[in-house]
Protein backbone atom coordinates (compact mmCIF):
# COMPACT_ATOMS: atom_id res chain seq x y z
CA UNK A 1 0.00 0.00 0.00
CA UNK A 2 3.12 2.65 0.60
CA UNK A 3 4.21 1.62 -2.52
CA UNK A 4 0.76 3.01 -4.34
CA UNK A 5 0.97 5.71 -2.09
CA UNK A 6 4.28 6.99 -2.96
CA UNK A 7 3.06 6.67 -6.51
CA UNK A 8 0.12 8.65 -6.33
CA UNK A 9 2.13 11.32 -4.27
CA UNK A 10 4.65 11.21 -7.27
CA UNK A 11 1.95 11.89 -9.21
CA UNK A 12 0.35 14.61 -7.90
CA UNK A 13 3.40 16.28 -7.26
CA UNK A 14 4.30 16.13 -10.66
CA UNK A 15 0.93 17.26 -11.13
CA UNK A 16 1.38 20.63 -9.35
CA UNK A 17 4.67 20.84 -10.88
CA UNK A 18 3.29 21.10 -14.92
CA UNK A 19 0.50 23.26 -13.77
CA UNK A 20 3.36 25.87 -12.22
CA UNK A 21 5.04 25.48 -15.03
CA UNK A 22 2.43 25.68 -17.55
CA UNK A 23 1.28 29.23 -15.79
CA UNK A 24 4.62 30.81 -15.90
CA UNK A 25 5.29 29.81 -19.16
CA UNK A 26 1.68 31.11 -20.25
CA UNK A 27 2.63 34.39 -18.20
CA UNK A 28 5.96 34.53 -19.96
CA UNK A 29 4.24 34.47 -23.42
CA UNK A 30 1.61 36.68 -22.30
CA UNK A 31 4.11 39.18 -21.13
CA UNK A 32 6.06 39.28 -24.73
CA UNK A 33 2.56 39.53 -26.55
CA UNK A 34 1.85 42.24 -24.59
CA UNK A 35 5.00 43.84 -24.44
CA UNK A 36 5.87 44.24 -28.38
CA UNK A 37 2.64 45.74 -29.30
CA UNK A 38 3.48 48.51 -26.53
CA UNK A 39 7.40 48.59 -27.68
CA UNK A 40 5.69 49.31 -31.36
CA UNK A 41 3.26 51.45 -29.78
CA UNK A 42 6.36 53.95 -27.97
CA UNK A 43 8.15 53.88 -31.35
CA UNK A 44 5.16 54.96 -33.41
CA UNK A 45 4.95 57.62 -31.22
CA UNK A 46 8.08 58.78 -31.22
CA UNK A 47 8.37 58.37 -34.67
CA UNK A 48 5.34 60.51 -35.44
CA UNK A 49 6.70 63.13 -33.24
CA UNK A 50 10.00 63.11 -34.63
CA UNK A 51 8.68 62.96 -38.15
CA UNK A 52 6.71 66.04 -37.56
CA UNK A 53 9.14 67.91 -36.14
CA UNK A 54 11.42 67.42 -38.67
CA UNK A 55 8.23 67.82 -41.83
CA UNK A 56 7.58 71.56 -39.82
CA UNK A 57 11.57 72.68 -39.39
CA UNK A 58 11.76 71.67 -43.24
CA UNK A 59 9.26 73.51 -44.05
CA UNK A 60 9.49 76.30 -42.34
CA UNK A 61 13.08 76.76 -43.43
CA UNK A 62 11.37 76.30 -46.93
CA UNK A 63 9.48 79.38 -46.87
CA UNK A 64 11.91 81.48 -44.67
CA UNK A 65 14.33 80.76 -47.60
CA UNK A 66 11.58 81.90 -50.10
CA UNK A 67 10.70 84.64 -48.10
CA UNK A 68 14.41 85.98 -47.93
CA UNK A 69 15.19 84.98 -51.62
CA UNK A 70 12.07 87.32 -52.61
CA UNK A 71 13.08 89.61 -49.77
CA UNK A 72 16.40 90.17 -51.84
CA UNK A 73 16.56 89.06 -55.05
CA UNK A 74 13.02 90.91 -55.93
CA UNK A 75 11.91 93.61 -53.43
CA UNK A 76 15.10 94.78 -52.52
CA UNK A 77 16.69 95.03 -56.04
CA UNK A 78 13.16 97.07 -56.87
CA UNK A 79 13.61 99.12 -54.20
CA UNK A 80 17.37 99.73 -54.83
CA UNK A 81 16.43 100.78 -58.17
CA UNK A 82 13.91 103.47 -56.63
CA UNK A 83 16.79 104.65 -53.97
CA UNK A 84 19.11 105.35 -57.77
CA UNK A 85 16.30 107.74 -59.15
CA UNK A 86 14.17 105.17 -61.39
CA UNK A 87 10.85 106.22 -60.14
CA UNK A 88 9.13 104.78 -62.50
CA UNK A 89 9.50 100.72 -62.89
CA UNK A 90 7.37 98.38 -60.47
CA UNK A 91 6.63 99.36 -57.54
CA UNK A 92 6.55 97.33 -53.70
CA UNK A 93 3.41 97.60 -51.89
CA UNK A 94 1.42 95.60 -49.03
CA UNK A 95 -1.60 96.44 -51.21
CA UNK A 96 0.11 95.97 -55.05
CA UNK A 97 -3.35 93.91 -55.95
CA UNK A 98 -5.00 97.54 -56.68
CA UNK A 99 -1.81 98.72 -58.13
CA UNK A 100 -0.92 97.50 -61.98
CA UNK A 101 2.26 96.29 -62.34
CA UNK A 102 3.19 96.40 -58.28
CA UNK A 103 4.57 92.88 -56.03
CA UNK A 104 3.98 92.56 -52.59
CA UNK A 105 6.14 93.70 -49.75
CA UNK A 106 7.88 90.17 -48.40
CA UNK A 107 5.64 89.99 -45.60
CA UNK A 108 2.47 90.30 -47.33
CA UNK A 109 4.06 87.42 -49.53
CA UNK A 110 4.16 85.27 -46.47
CA UNK A 111 0.42 85.84 -45.27
CA UNK A 112 -0.86 84.98 -48.89
CA UNK A 113 1.34 82.17 -49.12
CA UNK A 114 -0.14 81.31 -45.32
CA UNK A 115 -3.58 81.13 -47.04
CA UNK A 116 -2.48 79.02 -50.16
CA UNK A 117 -1.09 75.95 -48.29
CA UNK A 118 -3.95 75.88 -46.49
CA UNK A 119 -6.08 75.34 -49.24
CA UNK A 120 -3.78 72.72 -50.70
CA UNK A 121 -2.97 71.25 -47.84
CA UNK A 122 -5.55 69.84 -45.43
CA UNK A 123 -3.17 68.94 -42.81
CA UNK A 124 -0.31 71.75 -42.73
CA UNK A 125 -1.41 75.20 -41.54
CA UNK A 126 1.19 77.83 -42.21
CA UNK A 127 0.93 81.66 -40.48
CA UNK A 128 2.75 84.33 -40.82
CA UNK A 129 1.60 86.75 -37.72
CA UNK A 130 2.76 89.83 -35.73
CA UNK A 131 1.24 91.54 -33.02
CA UNK A 132 2.07 94.78 -34.73
CA UNK A 133 0.25 94.97 -38.46
CA UNK A 134 0.39 97.60 -40.72
CA UNK A 135 -2.25 100.02 -39.95
CA UNK A 136 -4.32 99.36 -43.05
CA UNK A 137 -4.33 95.40 -42.14
CA UNK A 138 -6.98 93.53 -39.46
CA UNK A 139 -4.77 92.95 -35.95
CA UNK A 140 -3.66 89.04 -35.51
CA UNK A 141 -5.28 86.55 -33.40
CA UNK A 142 -2.32 85.24 -31.54
CA UNK A 143 -3.57 82.73 -28.86
CA UNK A 144 -1.37 82.18 -25.54
CA UNK A 145 1.22 79.72 -26.78
CA UNK A 146 1.99 82.21 -29.79
CA UNK A 147 2.00 85.13 -27.52
CA UNK A 148 4.62 83.04 -24.87
CA UNK A 149 6.36 82.22 -27.93
CA UNK A 150 6.59 85.60 -29.65
CA UNK A 151 7.92 87.03 -25.57
CA UNK A 152 10.60 84.49 -25.57
CA UNK A 153 11.82 85.23 -29.40
CA UNK A 154 12.04 88.63 -28.78
CA UNK A 155 14.59 87.91 -25.41
CA UNK A 156 16.75 85.15 -27.32
CA UNK A 157 15.69 85.20 -31.15
CA UNK A 158 17.92 82.12 -31.96
CA UNK A 159 15.76 79.39 -30.57
CA UNK A 160 12.80 77.83 -32.28
CA UNK A 161 9.54 76.66 -30.38
CA UNK A 162 7.77 73.56 -30.64
CA UNK A 163 4.41 71.98 -28.87
CA UNK A 164 3.20 69.02 -29.27
CA UNK A 165 -0.51 67.89 -28.51
CA UNK A 166 -1.79 64.85 -29.37
CA UNK A 167 -6.04 64.50 -29.21
CA UNK A 168 -7.36 60.45 -29.83
CA UNK A 169 -5.27 59.20 -32.45
CA UNK A 170 -3.91 62.47 -34.13
CA UNK A 171 -0.84 64.14 -33.55
CA UNK A 172 -0.35 67.75 -33.89
CA UNK A 173 2.74 69.71 -34.02
CA UNK A 174 2.90 73.58 -33.59
CA UNK A 175 6.90 75.12 -34.93
CA UNK A 176 7.50 78.32 -34.30
CA UNK A 177 10.45 80.83 -35.77
CA UNK A 178 11.23 84.66 -35.45
CA UNK A 179 10.79 86.91 -38.27
CA UNK A 180 13.72 89.32 -38.00
CA UNK A 181 14.10 92.28 -39.78
CA UNK A 182 16.81 92.36 -41.85
CA UNK A 183 18.53 95.60 -43.61
CA UNK A 184 15.86 96.12 -46.54
CA UNK A 185 12.47 95.17 -44.09
CA UNK A 186 14.46 98.15 -42.00
CA UNK A 187 14.52 100.79 -44.75
CA UNK A 188 10.70 99.89 -45.92
CA UNK A 189 8.87 99.02 -42.44
CA UNK A 190 10.68 102.78 -40.41
CA UNK A 191 9.97 104.71 -44.10
CA UNK A 192 6.00 103.40 -44.41
CA UNK A 193 3.55 105.11 -43.28
CA UNK A 194 1.31 102.53 -42.34
CA UNK A 195 4.04 101.17 -40.43
CA UNK A 196 3.14 100.90 -36.94
CA UNK A 197 6.85 101.26 -35.84
CA UNK A 198 9.45 103.21 -37.53
CA UNK A 199 12.27 102.92 -35.37
CA UNK A 200 13.06 99.33 -36.25
CA UNK A 201 16.54 98.18 -36.10
CA UNK A 202 18.32 95.00 -37.67
CA UNK A 203 17.89 91.96 -35.79
CA UNK A 204 14.80 93.21 -33.98
CA UNK A 205 11.65 90.36 -34.14
CA UNK A 206 9.13 91.73 -35.92
CA UNK A 207 6.65 88.24 -35.55
CA UNK A 208 6.55 84.69 -35.67
CA UNK A 209 6.29 82.07 -38.73
CA UNK A 210 4.26 79.13 -37.88
CA UNK A 211 4.14 75.72 -39.38
CA UNK A 212 1.10 73.86 -37.88
CA UNK A 213 0.86 69.92 -38.48
CA UNK A 214 -1.34 67.42 -38.02
CA UNK A 215 -0.81 63.52 -38.71
CA UNK A 216 -3.09 61.13 -37.64
CA UNK A 217 -1.59 57.77 -35.61
CA UNK A 218 -2.86 55.56 -38.73
CA UNK A 219 -0.53 57.03 -41.68
CA UNK A 220 2.18 55.95 -39.34
CA UNK A 221 0.71 52.77 -38.05
CA UNK A 222 0.67 51.61 -41.37
CA UNK A 223 3.93 52.61 -42.34
CA UNK A 224 5.05 49.39 -40.15
CA UNK A 225 2.72 46.90 -41.73
CA UNK A 226 5.30 44.45 -42.24
CA UNK A 227 5.98 44.48 -38.63
CA UNK A 228 2.53 44.80 -37.74
CA UNK A 229 2.35 41.21 -39.99
CA UNK A 230 4.85 39.74 -38.30
CA UNK A 231 3.50 40.79 -34.68
CA UNK A 232 -0.34 39.07 -35.47
CA UNK A 233 1.83 35.87 -37.20
CA UNK A 234 3.66 35.73 -33.60
CA UNK A 235 0.32 36.73 -31.49
CA UNK A 236 -1.11 33.57 -33.62
CA UNK A 237 1.62 31.14 -33.40
CA UNK A 238 1.67 32.48 -28.75
CA UNK A 239 -2.23 31.69 -28.74
CA UNK A 240 -1.80 28.15 -30.43
CA UNK A 241 1.41 27.47 -27.90
CA UNK A 242 -0.80 28.66 -25.06
CA UNK A 243 -3.74 26.57 -26.46
CA UNK A 244 -1.54 23.29 -26.87
CA UNK A 245 -0.32 23.67 -23.75
CA UNK A 246 -3.64 24.17 -22.03
CA UNK A 247 -4.43 21.03 -23.76
CA UNK A 248 -1.82 19.43 -22.71
CA UNK A 249 -1.86 20.71 -19.16
CA UNK A 250 -5.59 19.33 -18.98
CA UNK A 251 -4.86 16.14 -20.41
CA UNK A 252 -2.06 15.77 -17.94
CA UNK A 253 -4.86 16.77 -14.78
CA UNK A 254 -7.17 14.19 -16.41
CA UNK A 255 -4.43 11.82 -16.52
CA UNK A 256 -3.57 12.11 -13.08
CA UNK A 257 -6.96 12.37 -11.65
CA UNK A 258 -7.07 8.68 -13.50
CA UNK A 259 -3.89 7.68 -12.29
CA UNK A 260 -4.91 8.87 -8.65
CA UNK A 261 -7.98 6.83 -8.82
CA UNK A 262 -6.07 3.58 -10.16
CA UNK A 263 -3.95 4.54 -7.21
CA UNK A 264 -6.38 4.45 -5.04
CA UNK A 265 -7.99 1.35 -6.03
CA UNK A 266 -4.75 -0.31 -6.57
CA UNK A 267 -4.03 0.56 -2.58
CA UNK A 268 -7.61 -0.55 -1.50
CA UNK A 269 -6.89 -3.59 -2.93
CA UNK A 270 -2.71 -4.41 -1.46
CA UNK A 271 -4.26 -3.31 1.71
CA UNK A 272 -7.02 -6.37 1.52
CA UNK A 273 -4.18 -8.45 -0.06
CA UNK A 274 -1.73 -7.50 3.16
CA UNK A 275 -4.72 -8.99 5.18
CA UNK A 276 -4.12 -12.41 3.69
CA UNK A 277 -0.29 -12.41 3.81
CA UNK A 278 2.54 -12.03 6.26
CA UNK A 279 3.45 -8.23 6.37
CA UNK A 280 7.77 -9.47 5.61
CA UNK A 281 5.87 -10.95 2.76
CA UNK A 282 4.02 -8.61 1.55
CA UNK A 283 6.52 -5.71 1.67
CA UNK A 284 9.05 -8.31 -0.22
CA UNK A 285 7.09 -8.62 -2.99
CA UNK A 286 6.13 -4.93 -4.14
CA UNK A 287 9.31 -3.89 -2.90
CA UNK A 288 10.38 -6.46 -5.49
CA UNK A 289 12.87 -8.47 -3.13
CA UNK A 290 10.57 -11.81 -4.33
CA UNK A 291 9.06 -13.14 -7.33
CA UNK A 292 5.80 -14.32 -7.24
CA UNK A 293 6.63 -17.80 -8.89
CA UNK A 294 6.78 -21.33 -7.88
CA UNK A 295 10.15 -21.33 -6.04
CA UNK A 296 11.27 -23.24 -2.63
CA UNK A 297 14.59 -22.84 -0.94
CA UNK A 298 16.24 -25.18 2.00
CA UNK A 299 16.81 -22.90 5.11
CA UNK A 300 17.37 -23.34 8.68
CA UNK A 301 14.33 -22.14 10.37
CA UNK A 302 13.30 -21.84 14.10
CA UNK A 303 9.30 -23.09 13.98
CA UNK A 304 6.53 -22.60 16.38
CA UNK A 305 3.11 -24.22 16.97
CA UNK A 306 0.64 -23.07 19.10
CA UNK A 307 -2.77 -24.68 19.92
CA UNK A 308 -5.78 -24.27 22.02
CA UNK A 309 -6.33 -27.13 24.69
CA UNK A 310 -9.53 -28.59 24.61
CA UNK A 311 -10.89 -26.54 21.70
CA UNK A 312 -13.43 -29.03 20.37
CA UNK A 313 -15.13 -28.95 24.30
CA UNK A 314 -14.83 -25.37 24.80
CA UNK A 315 -17.08 -24.78 21.29
CA UNK A 316 -19.06 -26.41 23.13
CA UNK A 317 -19.72 -24.41 26.09
CA UNK A 318 -19.42 -20.83 24.58
CA UNK A 319 -22.30 -19.38 21.96
CA UNK A 320 -20.80 -19.30 18.47
CA UNK A 321 -20.51 -15.61 18.67
CA UNK A 322 -18.84 -15.05 21.56
CA UNK A 323 -16.32 -18.14 20.56
CA UNK A 324 -15.95 -16.22 17.23
CA UNK A 325 -15.07 -12.91 18.90
CA UNK A 326 -12.71 -14.82 21.47
CA UNK A 327 -11.02 -16.55 18.31
CA UNK A 328 -10.04 -13.25 16.78
CA UNK A 329 -9.40 -11.52 19.35
CA UNK A 330 -6.80 -14.50 20.83
CA UNK A 331 -5.36 -15.00 17.41
CA UNK A 332 -4.88 -10.68 16.95
CA UNK A 333 -3.23 -10.39 19.84
CA UNK A 334 -0.69 -13.74 19.39
CA UNK A 335 -0.37 -12.21 15.57
CA UNK A 336 0.70 -8.71 16.87
CA UNK A 337 2.94 -9.85 19.26
CA UNK A 338 4.65 -12.64 16.68
CA UNK A 339 5.98 -9.84 14.54
CA UNK A 340 7.12 -7.70 17.04
CA UNK A 341 9.18 -10.29 17.16
CA UNK A 342 10.06 -10.45 13.80
CA UNK A 343 8.62 -14.00 13.15
CA UNK A 344 6.66 -14.69 9.57
CA UNK A 345 2.71 -15.92 10.66
CA UNK A 346 2.52 -18.01 7.97
CA UNK A 347 -1.03 -19.61 8.83
CA UNK A 348 -3.79 -20.39 11.00
CA UNK A 349 -5.17 -23.79 11.16
CA UNK A 350 -8.53 -23.59 13.11
CA UNK A 351 -7.45 -22.71 16.50
CA UNK A 352 -3.79 -23.45 15.88
CA UNK A 353 -0.94 -20.54 14.64
CA UNK A 354 2.20 -21.31 13.01
CA UNK A 355 5.02 -18.68 12.44
CA UNK A 356 8.45 -19.61 11.61
CA UNK A 357 11.78 -17.41 12.24
CA UNK A 358 14.80 -17.48 9.55
CA UNK A 359 12.86 -16.56 6.28
CA UNK A 360 12.50 -13.88 4.55
CA UNK A 361 14.66 -11.99 6.92
CA UNK A 362 16.64 -13.71 9.26
CA UNK A 363 19.22 -12.43 12.35
CA UNK A 364 21.40 -15.98 12.16
CA UNK A 365 19.60 -19.52 13.90
CA UNK A 366 21.26 -18.31 17.43
CA UNK A 367 18.78 -15.34 17.36
CA UNK A 368 15.94 -16.35 14.96
CA UNK A 369 15.76 -19.25 18.06
CA UNK A 370 15.73 -16.62 20.96
CA UNK A 371 13.36 -14.03 19.51
CA UNK A 372 11.15 -17.35 18.70
CA UNK A 373 11.30 -18.09 22.06
CA UNK A 374 10.70 -14.90 23.89
CA UNK A 375 7.90 -14.35 21.43
CA UNK A 376 6.04 -17.20 22.86
CA UNK A 377 6.99 -16.34 26.57
CA UNK A 378 4.99 -12.77 25.45
CA UNK A 379 2.17 -14.98 24.05
CA UNK A 380 1.39 -16.67 27.64
CA UNK A 381 1.53 -13.71 29.33
CA UNK A 382 -0.32 -11.54 27.43
CA UNK A 383 -3.19 -14.72 27.37
CA UNK A 384 -3.01 -14.27 30.89
CA UNK A 385 -4.72 -11.03 30.74
CA UNK A 386 -6.91 -11.60 27.97
CA UNK A 387 -8.02 -14.28 30.41
CA UNK A 388 -8.28 -12.88 33.05
CA UNK A 389 -10.56 -10.43 31.31
CA UNK A 390 -12.94 -12.30 29.43
CA UNK A 391 -13.56 -14.41 33.24
CA UNK A 392 -14.56 -10.73 34.03
CA UNK A 393 -16.62 -11.05 30.85
CA UNK A 394 -18.61 -13.68 31.99
CA UNK A 395 -16.49 -17.02 30.40
CA UNK A 396 -15.66 -19.10 32.94
CA UNK A 397 -13.01 -21.11 31.39
CA UNK A 398 -11.14 -19.43 28.73
CA UNK A 399 -8.63 -20.54 26.17
CA UNK A 400 -5.71 -23.18 27.42
CA UNK A 401 -2.08 -22.41 24.84
CA UNK A 402 0.20 -25.46 24.42
CA UNK A 403 3.38 -24.60 22.51
CA UNK A 404 5.94 -26.50 21.03
CA UNK A 405 9.38 -24.42 19.44
CA UNK A 406 11.57 -26.67 16.74
CA UNK A 407 14.91 -25.58 14.98
CA UNK A 408 16.08 -27.54 11.98
CA UNK A 409 16.30 -27.31 7.84
CA UNK A 410 12.87 -27.02 5.67
CA UNK A 411 11.50 -25.99 2.68
CA UNK A 412 10.81 -23.00 2.36
CA UNK A 413 8.91 -20.80 -0.61
CA UNK A 414 5.71 -20.19 -3.20
CA UNK A 415 4.26 -23.96 -3.41
CA UNK A 416 1.39 -24.78 -5.44
CA UNK A 417 0.86 -23.78 -9.14
CA UNK A 418 1.16 -20.72 -11.60
CA UNK A 419 -2.07 -19.79 -11.16
CA UNK A 420 -2.54 -20.56 -7.44
CA UNK A 421 0.52 -20.57 -4.91
CA UNK A 422 0.98 -20.51 -1.06
CA UNK A 423 4.09 -19.21 1.33
CA UNK A 424 4.83 -21.27 3.70
CA UNK A 425 7.02 -24.82 4.89
CA UNK A 426 7.42 -28.28 4.79
CA UNK A 427 9.68 -30.54 6.37
CA UNK A 428 9.96 -32.96 8.91
CA UNK A 429 11.52 -30.21 11.54
CA UNK A 430 8.06 -28.09 10.77
CA UNK A 431 6.08 -31.35 11.71
CA UNK A 432 8.56 -31.99 14.99
CA UNK A 433 6.88 -28.56 16.18
CA UNK A 434 3.04 -29.55 16.00
CA UNK A 435 4.22 -32.42 17.90
CA UNK A 436 6.19 -31.03 20.78
CA UNK A 437 3.06 -28.69 21.26
CA UNK A 438 0.82 -31.75 21.22
CA UNK A 439 2.69 -33.36 24.25
CA UNK A 440 2.71 -29.97 25.97
CA UNK A 441 0.91 -29.41 28.97
CA UNK A 442 -1.91 -26.62 28.87
CA UNK A 443 0.08 -23.32 29.16
CA UNK A 444 3.45 -24.59 28.75
CA UNK A 445 6.30 -24.00 26.15
CA UNK A 446 7.67 -27.17 24.82
CA UNK A 447 11.16 -26.93 22.70
CA UNK A 448 13.14 -29.72 20.77
CA UNK A 449 17.09 -30.33 22.01
CA UNK A 450 18.27 -28.00 19.16
CA UNK A 451 16.42 -25.20 19.99
CA UNK A 452 17.47 -25.47 23.44
CA UNK A 453 21.10 -25.53 22.33
CA UNK A 454 20.79 -22.38 20.60
CA UNK A 455 18.74 -20.63 23.82
CA UNK A 456 20.08 -22.29 26.65
CA UNK A 457 21.85 -18.88 27.97
CA UNK A 458 18.24 -17.04 27.99
CA UNK A 459 16.08 -19.94 29.31
CA UNK A 460 15.83 -22.60 32.04
CA UNK A 461 14.04 -25.58 31.04
CA UNK A 462 14.36 -29.27 32.11
CA UNK A 463 13.89 -32.49 29.78
CA UNK A 464 11.30 -34.51 29.57
CA UNK A 465 10.70 -38.17 28.79
CA UNK A 466 12.35 -38.80 25.13
CA UNK A 467 9.81 -38.85 22.34
CA UNK A 468 9.87 -40.81 18.70
CA UNK A 469 8.32 -39.75 15.58
CA UNK A 470 7.58 -40.60 12.21
CA UNK A 471 9.65 -39.73 9.87
CA UNK A 472 12.77 -38.76 12.46
CA UNK A 473 15.34 -41.56 13.13
CA UNK A 474 16.51 -40.05 15.77
CA UNK A 475 14.78 -40.16 19.59
CA UNK A 476 13.54 -37.18 20.28
CA UNK A 477 13.89 -35.00 23.72
CA UNK A 478 11.74 -32.54 24.54
CA UNK A 479 12.47 -29.78 27.38
CA UNK A 480 9.72 -27.69 29.12
CA UNK A 481 10.51 -24.16 29.50
CA UNK A 482 10.80 -23.48 33.45
CA UNK A 483 11.27 -19.11 32.70
CA UNK A 484 13.87 -17.30 31.07
CA UNK A 485 16.70 -15.65 32.37
CA UNK A 486 17.85 -12.33 33.14
CA UNK A 487 20.93 -12.65 34.13
CA UNK A 488 24.53 -14.38 34.64
CA UNK A 489 23.05 -16.35 37.95
CA UNK A 490 19.25 -14.85 37.75
CA UNK A 491 15.99 -16.95 36.07
CA UNK A 492 12.71 -15.15 34.97
CA UNK A 493 10.86 -18.22 36.43
CA UNK A 494 7.42 -18.26 34.55
CA UNK A 495 4.80 -20.57 36.25
CA UNK A 496 2.19 -21.49 34.28
CA UNK A 497 -0.62 -24.26 35.28
CA UNK A 498 -4.19 -24.32 33.89
CA UNK A 499 -6.52 -26.84 35.19
CA UNK A 500 -9.94 -27.06 35.40
CA UNK A 501 -10.49 -24.79 38.63
CA UNK A 502 -6.86 -23.25 38.50
CA UNK A 503 -5.25 -20.70 36.48
CA UNK A 504 -1.95 -19.96 36.95
CA UNK A 505 0.79 -17.96 35.11
CA UNK A 506 3.62 -16.60 37.33
CA UNK A 507 6.59 -14.22 35.51
CA UNK A 508 9.09 -13.32 38.19
CA UNK A 509 10.20 -11.04 35.59
CA UNK A 510 6.93 -8.84 35.73
CA UNK A 511 6.29 -9.19 39.33
CA UNK A 512 7.28 -5.73 41.06
CA UNK A 513 9.87 -6.43 43.99
CA UNK A 514 6.89 -4.29 45.87
CA UNK A 515 4.55 -6.62 44.86
CA UNK A 516 6.11 -10.10 45.42
CA UNK A 517 5.25 -10.20 49.36
CA UNK A 518 0.98 -9.85 48.20
CA UNK A 519 1.90 -12.44 45.66
CA UNK A 520 3.52 -14.50 48.43
CA UNK A 521 0.43 -13.79 50.39
CA UNK A 522 -1.71 -14.73 47.84
CA UNK A 523 -0.11 -18.84 46.86
CA UNK A 524 -0.21 -19.18 50.57
CA UNK A 525 -3.54 -18.45 51.59
CA UNK A 526 -4.27 -20.98 47.97
CA UNK A 527 -2.12 -23.62 49.39
CA UNK A 528 -3.72 -23.20 52.53
CA UNK A 529 -7.08 -23.78 50.78
CA UNK A 530 -5.84 -26.64 49.00
CA UNK A 531 -5.18 -28.07 52.50
CA UNK A 532 -8.83 -27.49 53.94
CA UNK A 533 -10.43 -29.41 51.12
CA UNK A 534 -7.93 -32.40 51.87
CA UNK A 535 -9.57 -35.25 53.07
CA UNK A 536 -8.82 -36.18 56.72
CA UNK A 537 -6.74 -38.95 55.54
CA UNK A 538 -4.97 -37.05 53.04
CA UNK A 539 -4.10 -34.35 55.24
CA UNK A 540 -2.57 -37.12 57.87
CA UNK A 541 -0.26 -38.66 55.04
CA UNK A 542 0.42 -35.15 54.70
CA UNK A 543 1.56 -34.17 58.09
CA UNK A 544 3.56 -37.68 58.15
CA UNK A 545 5.30 -36.35 55.10
CA UNK A 546 3.87 -38.99 53.03
CA UNK A 547 1.70 -35.87 50.39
Amino acid sequence: MLFFERRGRVAVISESAARRSGYWLIAVVLAMLAGLPLAVWLDISDLSGNTLRRQARDMSSLISSIRSYYSANVVGRVLAAHASGATAGTVVSHNYANIPGAIPLPATLSLELGDVIKEQQANITYRFVSDLPFKSRASHELDDFEKRALTALRANPQQTLNDLTRVGLTDTLRFITPVVMGQACVACHNSHPESPKTDWKVGDVRGIQEVIIRQPYASNVFAFKYLLCYFLFVAIIGLSFILLQRQQARAIHNANRDLEAANEFLAGVSLKISRYLSPQIYKSIFSGQKDVVVHTERKRLTIFFSDIKDFTATTERLQPEALTEMLNEYLTEMSNIALAHGGTVDKFIGDAMLVFFGDPETKGPEEDAKACLRMAVDMQRRLGELKDRWRRNGTEEPFVVRMGINSGYCNVGNFGSSDRMDYTIIGAEANLAARLQSIAQGGEIVISYETYALVNEIVAAHPLPPITMKGIQREIVPYAVDGLTLGADHKSRVLSEHLSGLDLHLDMSRVEPADRLRVRTALKEAIAALDDALPESARSRQDAGQV
